[in-house]
């Protein structure tokens, strides 16, 4: 089906195309894009609780600096919980599981807990790394996000064929505001390359702010102690991610954080975090054509 194409694409989305289209202002933070390094980006970690820490899902190159601002963080003496968009919220039990079992190596228990929480969709190179750390620093390790068949659910089904009335009002998922709706429509559109139907963009973005929703609620246990989100940079933003499913007293403690890639529009999109480093590209495909291959069905080829 269409639209479960396109909330899959949401969902594994590693970068969106150029766009002039500026994200609602936000006067809330440095939006200067100093080099992303280990010790700034530790600094800034360390500067409140709650983390939601951004990434652009494919780039290598973010991900070993993330790693060691966190290892910096936590040789600091922090002790937060290492949260993961990666983890589907329903495989925590599973993740626990093995997490258990303490045989083997650091390596070796990282690498069952990947396994037991699904080990599908994400390149487990990138994300080992947080996985041992936390291991090696006794963190809890939080399956942090709705998976990806309750969203496909949402997005053709509606709130209530995953949610019942009481947790979706909870959630906040029961009366979404409309402007929200329609920023993450605009993002949606945007991230697809305009290529998402324009009468599936309301259910497309609905899907979205669920996982938005499931993701602070699935931190939101850990706020005492302090816990660090390892996600997308969309739902790290301010204005339409995580942030905006917090309390007023929650995100007093909070602060988002981007990792962006140096292109032209940075300075516009790091205004929706507090804090925003930048970084090289990673090197990889046009996503706009691999999209429209995947939407005609056509095999896609690399040119050597």
């Amino acid at each position: 089906m269409i639209v479960a194409a396109f909330v899959a694409t949401s969902a594994a989305c590693t970068t969106a195309p150029p766009t002039d289209a500026a994200p609602v202002p936000v006067d809330n933070g440095i939006h200067a894009l100093p080099l992303l390094t280990p010790a700034r980006l530790a600094a800034a970690m360390a500067r409140r609780p709650i983390i939601l820490s951004g990434e652009v899902h494919d780039n290598a190159a973010q991900h070993a600096m993330r790693a060691q601002a966190l290892r910096r963080l936590l040789q600091g003496g922090a002790r937060p919980a290492i949260a993961f968009e990666q983890f589907d919220a329903d495989r925590q039990d599973a993740l626990n599981a093995a997490r258990d079992v303490a045989q083997g190596s650091i390596a070796a228990r990282a690498e069952r807990i990947i396994r037991a929480a699904g080990a599908k969709g994400w390149n487990w190179s990138f994300y080992r790394p947080y996985v041992e750390l936390a291991l090696q620093y006794h963190l809890p390790i939080v399956a942090a996000d709705l998976s990806g068949a309750q969203a496909m659910k949402v997005a053709m089904h509606g709130v209530s064929s995953v949610f019942p009335s009481g947790r979706a009002a909870a959630l906040g998922l029961r009366d979404i505001p409309s402007r929200l709706l329609r920023a993450q429509e605009r993002e949606i559109e945007i991230g697809h390359c305009g290529l998402a139907p324009r009468d599936m963009l309301a259910a497309i973005a609905t899907a979205q702010i669920a996982r938005d929703a499931v993701l602070a609620d699935s931190i939101r246990p850990y706020f005492p102690r302090g816990v660090v989100l390892l996600t997308g940079n969309g739902h790290a933003r301010r204005d339409i991610g995580v942030m905006v499913h917090l309390s007023d007293a929650e995100r007093a403690r909070a602060l988002s954080i981007g990792l962006l890639e140096d292109d032209p529009k940075t300075p516009e999109r790091a205004s929706a975090f507090d804090v925003a480093f930048r970084m090289p590209a990673q090197p990889r495909p046009d996503p706009c054509l691999r999209l429209r291959a995947r939407q005609h069905g056509v095999p896609l080829f690399q040119s050597h």
